[in-house]
C-alpha cells in the first residue's frame, strides 16, 4: 500500500525532513550519520535510486545518496508540496512535475539540476505494520520554483489565515469534532518547536512552521467532516471555504524549509 502526506495532517512530510536535515548535512551543522538517521525517522528504510552515473536498479543509502549530490555539486535542497492545479515548488521537467504530484511532495537539489520523489510502502498487517521509502532521483529543470513565497511573505500570510481559520473552524463547528480527532491536534500542539527543522535553521523559519503546521492539522480535521456540516452541499462548501487556507499553510512550509536556501541567495 503506498501513502501520500495526505493520509495523516500531523505527519511532517518526509521530503521536508530530506530537505531540512540534507540542508544542514550541506552546510556542515550535522554529520551524514546524524542526517541519515533523521530523515529516516520511525520508518524501516530509505534507499535512493536513480543517481547520476548509477545502473539503473542501484540501491542507495542516504548517507551515500547525499554525499554523491554533494560531490555532484548540489549545495543545498528546497522542499515542494505540489497538489493538482498547483505546482508549489516545481520547476520541471513535466515527468518529474507528473512524480512529484502524485506522491504530493518532493525535494530539488540547488547547484545541479536534479530532483528526488519518495515513494513510501506500508506493509505488513493491521497493527504490525512498517514503512519502506524509496527515493527516485531525475533530472529537473534549472529554474526558480512555483509561487515560493519569501519567509517573511508566508509569516505575513499566515498571520492573515490563521485568523481566518478560527472564524471559519468555529463557524463550521469544528469544536464538535470527536475526541479522537481532537486529542490528536493537541498532542500536536504540545510537541512545539523540538521536532521542527534541523541545525542550522533560524527561529524565524521555526516559528513560521509551526503556525503552518497548525492551520494545516486544524484544516485535516475540518476536511475530514467532523462538526455540524453533514451534507455534500455542505461539505461541499467547507472544502471551498478552506482551500485558500490549505494553499496559505503549504507556501508557508515551503518557505519555512527552503529558508536556509533562499535568504542565502
Amino acid at each position: 500500500m503506498l501513502a501520500t502526506p495526505a493520509d495523516n495532517p500531523y505527519q511532517e512530510p518526509r521530503s521536508g525532513r530530506l530537505t531540512a536535515w540534507g540542508n544542514a548535512l550541506l552546510a556542515g551543522a550535522c554529520s551524514p550519520d546524524d542526517a541519515a538517521t533523521a530523515v529516516q525517522g520511525t520508518d524501516d528504510a530509505h534507499r535512493v535510486t536513480g543517481l547520476p552515473g548509477d545502473e539503473p536498479d542501484a540501491l542507495h543509502g542516504l548517507t551515500w545518496a547525499l554525499g554523491r549530490l554533494r560531490v555532484l555539486g548540489a549545495k543545498g535542497l528546497r522542499l515542494a508540496l505540489p497538489v493538482a492545479g498547483h505546482p508549489l515548488g516545481l520547476t520541471g521537467p513535466p515527468a518529474f512535475n507528473a512524480l512529484a504530484l502524485g506522491a504530493g511532495e518532493a525535494v530539488l537539489s540547488v547547484g545541479v539540476p536534479y530532483g528526488l520523489v519518495p515513494e513510501v510502502e506500508v506493509y505488513g498487517p493491521e497493527g504490525d505494520q512498517g514503512v519502506r521509502v524509496l527515493w527516485q532521483c531525475l533530472p529537473v529543470n534549472d529554474a526558480l520554483p512555483a509561487d515560493v513565497p519569501s519567509l517573511y511573505e508566508a509569516e505575513r500570510e499566515l498571520a492573515d489565515g490563521l485568523r481566518q481559520a478560527t472564524v471559519l473552524l468555529t463557524r463550521l463547528d469544528v469544536a464538535g469534532a470527536g475526541p479522537e480527532t481532537l486529542r490528536a491536534l493537541e498532542g500536536f500542539r504540545r510537541r512545539g518547536h523540538r521536532e521542527l527543522l534541523a541545525p542550522g535553521y533560524p527561529p524565524h523559519a521555526v516559528r513560521v512552521l509551526e503556525s503552518a503546521r497548525q492551520v494545516s492539522a486544524l484544516l485535516g480535521i475540518a476536511a475530514a467532516g467532523h462538526g455540524a456540516a453533514v451534507s455534500a452541499s455542505e461539505m461541499a462548501t467547507r472544502r471551498e471555504i478552506l482551500a485558500p487556507l490549505d494553499r496559505t499553510a503549504r507556501r508557508a512550509q515551503v518557505a519555512a524549509y527552503n529558508a536556509i536556501v533562499d535568504e542565502r541567495d
